[in-house]
């Protein structure tokens, strides 16, 4: 498994991650997941304290348990859940990330997090007070580095601009371009790219074509749009879901992939394509058959 640094932090992350969101809340067959992506090089575990309510950090504390040393581990911060769980309201604020910090390490078994992400956030958040809730933890040892996890180029414009970032977590795929625009913005700020939903919930995957039929569409392509632009790549390559993966990592300005498992066949699946080499040639050829849409809302 190749590595590449995350932002300027000095922390190499697996280029394929585990986004542990997927994981069963049964630990014997998160386990298996786990072990799997430990196996096949994965050394880059990603979660969020919102995920299961906190279950899945605890799921993946206990998976993980004895391998600290070997592995990077993220997690994720302001989703606050309503006490009667019913669902949750948004806390950006110094005294609740570094009060959940806590929390989190409790859940995961740890006593520092490699990297801290705000999850998600608006123009109207305090963002300098996030950003310098992240530089005390990170004063303190609890954390090595902090991001942010949002497709607001606004507002990742402005988290950077206020601190030392070193993450950028953005949906993108092949079916969702529209952060390309923002690479180079993110990069000129010492920071990095982590991809999530970059199979486009299976939709790159050998069951594309199926999965279209039976969906409403995927982002800005309506579902004939859809059908025809998958027939396109699937006649194009036979190998579509290392095509997926390939077309993600051509860019420098992504340090990695976070791929989502509920299973070990699904990472084996992945990890196996991972491997499938794809020239630049053959994916540039696949672009021509690709949206290049952007963000129309929440721009700078």
């Amino acid at each position: 498994m190749n590595k590449r640094e995350l932002g300027q932090s000095g922390i190499m992350v697996s280029e394929i991650g585990l986004g542990c969101m997927s994981l069963p809340t049964n630990q014997r067959e998160a386990q298996l997941i786990v072990d799997a992506a430990i196996e096949h090089g994965i050394t880059y575990f990603d979660t969020a304290d919102l995920y299961d309510k906190g279950k899945n950090e605890d799921v993946v504390g206990h998976a993980l348990k004895g391998k600290r040393q070997d592995i990077i581990l993220a997690s994720k911060v302001g989703n606050k859940w309503n006490e009667d769980a019913s669902g949750w309201t948004w806390d950006s604020s110094k005294s609740y990330i570094t009060s959940q910090i806590k929390e989190s390490l409790q859940r995961l078994q740890t006593d520092y997090l490699d990297l801290y992400q705000l999850h998600g956030g608006t123009m109207e958040d305090d963002l300098e007070e996030a950003v310098d809730a992240f530089e005390s933890l990170k004063k303190e040892g609890l954390i090595r580095a902090y991001g942010i996890s949002s497709i607001r180029p606004n507002v990742i414009h402005r988290f950077l601009r206020n601190g030392k970032a070193s993450s950028v977590m953005m949906q993108y795929s092949m079916l969702d371009r529209r952060p390309e625009e923002w690479f180079d913005m993110i990069a000129s700020h010492s920071a990095s790219v982590v991809t999530r939903g970059s199979l486009a919930k299976g939709l790159l995957t050998p069951d594309a074509l199926k999965r279209a039929e039976k969906s409403d569409g995927y982002g800005e392509y309506k579902k004939e749009a859809l059908i025809e632009t998958l027939s396109q790549l699937t006649q194009t390559t036979q190998y579509l879901h290392s095509a997926a993966l390939a077309f993600v990592l051509q860019y420098d300005q992504v340090s990695a992939i976070l791929a989502g498992a509920s299973s070990a066949n699904q990472l084996e699946e992945t990890m196996q394509a991972y491997h499938q080499p794809m020239t630049p040639e053959q994916l540039a050829h696949l672009k021509e058959y690709l949206r290049a849409d952007i963000y129309i809302d929440h721009r700078l």
